[in-house]
């Protein structure tokens, strides 16, 4: 870059002295021996085309037709100069002292093309190589010089790095630049567009010449586009893309300043930058191409965080560092509220909203997180220590520390947007306060108590609705001192009465304890137990979680009193919906236990009439016959065992008889 300004810059001094000190020749000869002189120079070829115009007093300048300079032979771009015209002013008086002082340099409707090969030669290169005879010891290339004024109208600047497979194009170009000083500061202020977007820059460098050299040196930056604002003071250089210093910036919705990088605006999600991004604090870029941020403050749509940050170029980009918030709503990103839609427990259903998670494939990511409260949608936490890691549109929250419903929680949660929707989650909540919990995950109210909770949990979909429903897991329950509001077991038992439900109904346990597997959206236990001082009641059944409704068997047994009343025992049915769930007293499991009960008595008569019948044989077999009935052997068994010694004892006799025996 420095060799295209330095080149130009001599050969606009060639020109302009050129018309100076041969004022007596007609302009069109004194351009062509300029434009020849031009062409050795940089081995490219200058066509100025129409009059050519020269001034001589009070400055020494010249107005051009249009005008065009050749690219590198390598580029396919067309001419890496073209403009509708140029005019050029030199102080006279400066000059005549040895200065060289540029009043005033316009170009009109200029197109400059700006390219690195393949290979990586640049088309803003000339002499050696690149061809041409420009050298360091060119007449004006080392010379310093000052601008007071250049005009850009119309222009348009376009950089291709064949390379990198990169191309970068500002069309509709208002530009004006002042270099007042050679090794001093210089300004410019562009108006542009770029990818479609229209932006308005301002800049200062303090070196110049050090900044034209490619050197870091400091710099101020005032960029606006479209509601955005980003404004930079610090230092920074060309020629590696380095920088630092402070940055405040407004970035809006970010649409305008995404359109102006040329990339996709991030669906951020509400609360978290969809309609509001700003950015302040100490900035670095490095030539590696990292970024880095610190001391930072972050506000999304009202969310205050304080970062610090480092981004890694890739692929994807990756961004890590710590984050630090007051209260988090991350609901919208975790799969949206819990309770189900308006009206928690009485709402017919849950949210059928899609749910964007697009946001998590903008850029990889891995955070330490550290709020005051973090809403995940179904659950909600408060004091938290996480680390959120983001990995190709998969978001884990592995949480080390955190408070929730009065007591801990641990283990993780993940979002899944790499295809379709899918999250899964391994929780353990300790001491924590059911009711609350179950308030925010279903607006279920009617269970009061405190204990521990597991779930493991996986589903998929693209609403809550659809989550609920594909659900599969498993979990544990372990509750002590709590109530079951709008229902009196007790009671019902007393009075074999299923009317006590409702407001002011309750029953107080002094234990819970139970195990769930969920299937399809199903939750089903079969070892659920509630104990009491004066209740046991076990329980069995099945919740269905996506259609907010239940079939449940609760068999209750009021323990006797002091004085033998009581003792009494029979089986709850809890049917319908969250919002009007429906109570009876199972009478067909009241049958089968009485029937059950019956039989029970029936065998254990007829058990013991057989018993009593075969001690009756035994003991007749003894004394009749003098037959023992042994161990483990019927009563058939026996007479058959002793006909057959009796047949045996006569057969001895029978033939001791023949044989002549006594």
């Amino acid at each position: 870059m420095r060799w295209m300004v330095r080149s130009v810059i001599a050969l606009v001094v060639l020109l302009v002295l050129a018309v100076g000190a041969l004022f007596a020749i007609p302009a069109e000869k004194i351009a062509a021996i300029a434009v020849g002189k031009f062409n050795t120079l940089t081995g490219r070829e200058l066509v100025i085309a129409g009059s050519v115009r020269p001034s001589f007093y009070p400055q020494l300048g010249v107005t051009t037709g249009p005008v065009t300079v050749s690219n590198a032979a390598w580029s396919k771009e067309g001419p890496m100069l073209q403009a509708e015209g140029l005019s050029i002013a030199l102080d006279l008086s400066a000059l005549i002292a040895g200065d060289i002082k540029i009043t005033g340099i316009e170009a009109i409707a200029p197109k400059i093309v700006l390219e690195r090969s393949a290979k990586g030669e640049e088309n803003w290169l000339f002499g050696g190589a690149a061809g041409g005879t420009v050298t360091t010891e060119t007449p004006g290339v080392g010379k310093g010089f000052t601008l007071d004024k250049a005009v850009i109208s119309g222009g348009t600047i376009v950089y291709a790095d064949h390379k990198a497979g990169t191309r970068v194009e500002l069309s509709q170009i208002e530009a004006t630049a002042t270099i007042p000083d050679y090794v001093g500061a210089a300004q410019v202020d562009l108006s542009a567009v770029m990818n479609g977007q229209a932006f308005r820059a301002k800049g200062d460098v303090a070196q110049f010449q050090e900044f034209l050299d490619g050197k870091v040196v400091g710099a101020d930056l005032d960029l606006t586009t479209g509601a955005a604002t980003l404004a930079f003071k610090g230092r920074a250089g060309w020629a590696s893309l380095e920088a630092d210093g402070d940055l405040v910036a407004d970035l809006g919705d970010l649409r305008a300043i995404s359109a102006l990088a040329g990339v996709q605006a991030p669906g951020l999600p509400a609360g978290l930058g969809r309609t509001s991004v700003q950015v302040s604090g100490a900035v670095t870029h490095t030539a590696k191409g990292t970024g880095h941020l610190r001391g930072g403050a972050v506000v999304l749509d009202g969310t205050k965080l304080a970062v610090d940050l480092d981004y890694t170029p890739s692929a994807r980009g990756k961004i890590s560092g710590k984050v630090t918030a007051g209260a988090l709503n991350l609901a919208s990103v975790a799969g949206g509220e819990g309770g189900g839609a308006s009206g928690g427990a009485q709402a017919s259903g849950w949210p059928k909203e899609a749910i964007d998670v697009s946001a998590l494939g903008a850029m990889d990511a891995e955070l330490a997180l550290s709020v005051e409260s973090l809403d995940l949608g179904l659950v909600k936490l408060g004091p938290t220590r996480a680390v959120v890691t983001n990995e190709r549109s998969r978001m884990v929250v592995d949480i080390a520390k955190a408070s929730a419903y009065g007591g801990a929680i641990s283990g993780n949660f993940v979002v899944n947007g790499r295809q379709s929707l899918s999250m899964a989650g391994d929780l353990a909540f300790r001491g924590m306060d059911l009711q609350a919990l179950l308030r925010d995950f279903g607006g279920y109210e009617r269970l009061l108590g405190r204990g521990d909770l597991t779930v493991k949990f996986i589903s998929g979909g693209p609403n809550v609705d659809t989550l609920i429903r594909r659900m599969e897991g498993s979990g544990s329950i372990a509750l002590t001192r709590g109530q079951i509001v709008g229902l009196d077991i007790g009671g019902m038992l007393r009075r074999m009465d299923t009317s006590y439900v409702g407001a002011g109904q309750k029953t107080v346990f002094d234990a819970l304890t139970g195990s769930f597997v969920i299937g399809g959206g199903v939750l089903h236990n079969e070892d659920a137990l509630l104990q009491s001082s004066d209740l046991v009641a076990r329980g069995a059944g099945d919740v269905d979680l996506g259609a907010r409704t239940q079939s449940y068997r609760i068999k209750a047994t009021a323990l006797p009193g002091a004085d033998g009343s009581g003792g009494l025992t029979a089986p709850l049915l809890i049917t319908g919906t969250w919002a009007k769930p429906k109570f009876a007293l199972d009478l067909q499991s009241l049958a089968e236990d009485k029937l059950a009960v019956e039989a029970a008595k029936a065998e254990a008569a007829l058990q013991a009439k057989k018993a009593e019948l075969e001690a009756q044989a035994r003991a007749k077999l003894e004394s009749e016959l003098g037959v023992v009935q042994q161990d483990g052997e019927s009563v058939e068994d026996t007479l058959r065992r002793a006909a057959d010694q009796a047949l045996q004892e006569q057969a001895a006799k029978a033939l001791q008889g023949l044989l002549g025996g006594n």
